[in-house]
């Protein structure tokens, strides 16, 4: 992905090229849907009446102040709210043309096409070789699973770092190799679309820099959806942005560019310039 710099750009960064440009790649299919999706927690509603399509193999950054209901949609994509017993959704979720929610959704298969890393690295107290595995044992995966490890771990970046250390515990590792290994961990079972929920915001420059250089190049493979609180973030790595605001409202979702150069809500302005949030 191509990067640009416009002086006229609501914050100070680097802002993707890709979207606006038509002969960068060809037109996305869409990876994931949300079709008037409600969620509520108890009496509260997290996410209101939200419509939109995600384009496969393109990185889409989820934008907002806390509480806006980013998290919450993300986890809704691979029903990892179906473990909060008060969460109630309403309306569909469409990944390869079926609803998530139909009741004959295995949402542990669901997982294995739908990965997840999470704010915090939270490896295995395993060996560097299990963490990566896990998920393929357990699906009774059949292939080589060396062969696989090491292909994970080389689609993290993390192999030349790690490769003469696989029986060393992934405890042992720094915060922004953990992570790299839970994003080895995640890739590993051949998903379709990883889910991120701000991978970087516990890690240190140096660590979060790698981190976006490798989610760069993990959307020439897999649909990468990303929640951020780092607008400046979002700007530089992602192809599409939707930004929620309070209720849960998705206010206004398009191409990265468009977004922090030229937004079409003013409360989307108001955000991105530091009004509130």
């Amino acid at each position: 992905m191509s990067n640009t710099t416009s002086d006229d750009s609501l914050i100070t960064t680097e802002v993707q090229a890709d979207s606006n440009d038509d002969s960068a790649a060809p037109a996305a299919g869409t990876a994931v849907a949300a079709r008037n999706l409600n969620v509520y927690y108890g009496d509260e509603q997290a996410i209101d009446d939200v419509t939109m399509e995600i384009p496969e193999e393109r990185v889409t950054a989820l934008i907002g102040p806390s509480g806006c209901g980013k998290s919450t949609f993300l986890r809704c994509i691979n029903r990892m709210n179906d473990m909060i017993e008060i969460c109630r959704v309403e309306g569909d979720v469409e990944f390869g043309g079926k609803n998530v929610y139909d009741a004959d959704v295995d949402p542990v298969a669901l997982r294995r096409k739908i990965g997840m890393v999470f704010q915090k690295p939270n490896p295995f107290p395993k060996s560097i070789r299990d963490n990566v595995a896990y998920g393929l044992k357990i699906q009774g995966f059949d292939g080589d699973i060396d062969e696989r490890v090491e292909e994970s771990l080389k689609g993290a970046a993390l192999w030349d770092e790690v490769k003469d250390q696989l029986d060393s515990s992934g405890l042992e590792l720094s915060g922004g190799q953990q992570q790299r290994l839970c994003i080895a961990r995640a890739i590993a079972p051949d998903p379709e679309v990883i889910l991120m929920d701000e991978p970087t915001s516990a890690l240190d420059p140096v660590a979060a820099s790698k981190i976006e250089d490798l989610i760069d190049d993990l959307a020439e493979e897999y649909t990468v959806i990303i929640v951020t609180h780092n607008m400046q973030q979002a700007a530089r790595i992602s192809d599409r942005t939707a930004v929620f605001l309070t209720g849960g409202e998705l206010v206004e979702y398009d191409d990265t560019a468009k977004i922090f150069e030229d937004p079409e809500a003013q409360r989307v302005e108001d955000y991105i310039t530091g009004k509130f949030g």
